[in-house]
């Protein structure tokens, strides 16, 4: 995997991971004063702690994904050949 690949894979899973996260620990406000709040809105986000959380997930996951194709568990060079191959039969 190519540094310009890696980089991508790592923004994809910190999306994925970001969305996961986010949910985690919202308690809503549920009564507001003079609407300055939407009631579902989360009391204490946390968002700081959540970002945190996962820049350190979505790197674990990387890593996964990476030592998952470095031993060619997944070859997708030799995926795409056959692709080809059978294409142009």
């Amino acid at each position: 995997m190519g540094i310009f690949t890696g980089i991508i894979v790592y923004l994809m899973l910190y999306w994925l991971s970001l969305f996961w996260v986010l949910p985690w620990g919202n308690k809503p406000i549920g009564t507001t004063e003079g609407g300055k709040a939407v009631a579902s809105a989360p009391e204490n986000p946390r968002i700081l702690k959540k970002f945190m959380i996962t820049a350190v997930l979505a790197a674990v996951l990387w890593l996964i994904v990476y030592y998952l194709i470095d031993i060619k568990l997944f070859d997708f060079q030799e995926m795409a050949q056959q692709m080809r191959e059978e294409d142009l039969k």
